[in-house]
């Protein structure tokens, strides 16, 4: 799915239900959030006129993994993002003249719009339905700058010069055993914790983490679903996002290498490129 995406990204996004699973519960957006002005007549000049009225656009880049194993997991993520799109698609100027003192105003819409989603989901718990729940990772890129909110296991990272960055850190009992320094990263990696969630939209915890990142020409942006990270380690997805190709390509080729790894789960990759 590619997006009518801002000139200083071309971004898309893919999901495959994998080679085990009969649904597929995970979900994804690529979207550009802008608002228009449209110059019909005016003696002012032009050029001053445009430069007055020109306003930013943003690229908003998501994935939500249901919970497996909790009925409803789909739909929470499909709920999930569609209630992060209708709260952006309203609140959409508020990224109009975004400068520094108005920045921790704008994260904190982020994360309202996260919170609302959140409550959305576990409504349905109230109703004495079995509770879903959902990861969310989303970066909101008002360039050069991409604003990244997280919850649960799925994953935000960025390659600069052949070298991963990941942006977020799993909300995993594993890793706060780790943390604690009760397991080693190996046996973290082989833990039956290591999937166990701590933060989930519509879980009894929801604990979003928000942080930033400016990005530069060349850097690629990917957020994904931990059907990949199961599969496809971290030095080979920096090989692949390393690669001459366009963010259709690269995508397909991080889903075709999670699928050849076992796709046990389903995977859902969204890929960013920065453009000069």
């Amino acid at each position: 799915m590619n997006a009518d995406a801002p000139a200083h990204a071309d971004a898309f996004g893919v999901s495959h239900v994998g080679m085990l699973r009969k649904e597929n519960e995970d979900h994804f957006v690529v979207a550009t959030l802008r608002k228009t002005l449209t110059l019909k007549h005016t003696n002012v000049g032009t050029s001053r006129l445009l430069n007055a009225a020109s306003v930013p656009e943003a690229l908003l880049l998501l994935v939500a993994d249901g919970v497996g194993g909790n009925e409803g997991g789909g739909e929470a993520s499909s709920d999930a993002v569609t209630a992060i799109v209708e709260y952006l698609a309203l609140a959409a100027g508020c990224f109009n003249n975004l400068d520094v003192d108005h920045e921790h105003e704008f994260m904190t819409k982020l994360e309202v719009g996260v919170r609302l989603a959140h409550q959305r989901i576990a409504a349905v718990a109230s109703q004495g339905e079995s509770a879903p729940a959902t990861t969310l990772t989303m970066a909101l890129l008002l360039s050069p700058r991409a604003y990244i909110v997280h919850v649960g296991d799925s994953r935000a990272m960025f390659l600069r010069n052949g070298r991963l960055r990941v942006l977020t850190r799993d909300q995993t009992l594993g890793e706060e055993l780790m943390d604690a320094g009760a397991l080693t990263p190996e046996q973290a990696a082989r833990s039956r914790f290591r999937d166990q969630l701590t933060s989930a939209l519509g879980g009894s915890e929801m604990t979003p983490s928000i942080g930033l990142v400016d990005l530069i020409p060349n850097d690629v942006l990917l957020l994904c679903s931990d059907g990949l990270t199961k599969h496809v380690s971290d030095d080979r997805i920096a090989s692949i996002l390393g690669q001459a190709a366009n963010a259709e390509q690269l995508s397909l080729q991080l889903v075709v290498e999670a699928l050849a790894g076992g796709g046990t789960d389903n995977v859902s990759v969204v890929v960013a490129r920065i453009l000069a």
